[in-house]
């Protein structure tokens, strides 16, 4: 199966899709209010859109700490942007040049990021935010929650909420031509298929019910709960091409997640 990172500011991914660029969910609802603390990565990226650009979605998860994942951030450094910017607007428009309701940062990429291979390639990241935004941080998980639910066989019964911005899929058949952007913050929800040493593994195929992440939506959150959930177990990394299948989410109650986040919040 093909994977891809899901970032849609690499170049290949915009060669494949001309209708826009973002982070988003597929088969989801739109979001509105219900997760103020999800937010866009933006850059100022594409010259040929007049204001900043959608790169990922993440999640506050600290009064000024943006939770990412390490390729998002790894791609702003390899075209020189050193410095980022996050909105929390449930609706963003990428044609505007208003910085309201946007907050600058300093983004601090996994120093073994891109190290471990596929077992763990450290793919987290978070902005350090000038500012606070005002919202309510999302909650982190306790150190081996997920691995806890497998033992006690909870974590099939388990429902799991994503939220991004961005991509949405007009139809389930539909190959890259039924994908388009429209800047709206999105929610679907998800089933789990199973967990491995840094990665848990979620269905989002329509054809069970699930939605879930696509083109764009790297950093994202997946709750654990339902759309009302706050605790946020694993970021969005990967999943297959046509955006129906698997996500491969990042987990964030292992040790090598919690040791780089402690450099920045208190952990449960």
């Amino acid at each position: 199966m093909v994977r891809r990172l899901l970032v849609l500011g690499f170049v290949i991914l915009l060669g494949v899709l001309s209708t826009g660029v973002g982070n988003a969910i597929t088969f989801g609802h739109p979001d509105r209010g219900r997760h103020p603390n999800v937010g866009a990565l933006l850059a100022d990226y594409d010259s040929d859109s007049p204001g900043l650009d959608v790169v990922c979605t993440g999640t506050l998860i600290d009064e000024q700490v943006f939770l990412t994942a390490a390729h998002c951030t790894a791609f702003l450094d390899s075209i020189g942007i050193e410095r980022a910017r996050v909105t929390f607007t449930p609706d963003y428009d990428e044609d505007s040049t208003s910085l309201v309701d946007t907050f600058a940062g300093r983004y601090v990429t996994h120093p073994q990021y891109g190290t471990g291979g596929s077992n763990d390639p450290h793919d987290i990241a978070v902005v350090l935010l000038d500012r606070s935004p005002g919202v309510q941080p999302a909650r982190l998980p306790s150190a081996g929650l997920l691995n806890d639910l497998k033992t006690s066989h909870e974590l099939d019964d388990r429902l799991f909420t994503t939220v991004g911005y961005g991509t949405e899929r007009e139809d389930k058949t539909g190959g890259f031509h039924a994908l388009f952007f429209d800047g709206k913050r999105r929610y679907a929800t998800q089933t789990a298929l199973n967990i491995e040493k840094a990665w848990l593994l979620l269905s989002m195929n329509p054809s069970t019910g699930d939605g879930g992440t696509c083109y764009g939506d790297s950093g994202g959150p997946h709750f654990l709960g339902g759309v009302d959930s706050n605790l946020l177990v694993s970021t969005t990394i990967t999943g297959d091409a046509p955006c129906r299948a698997t996500d491969k989410t990042y987990r964030l109650d292992t040790a090598p997640a919690r040791d780089f986040l402690d450099n920045f919040v208190d952990l449960p």
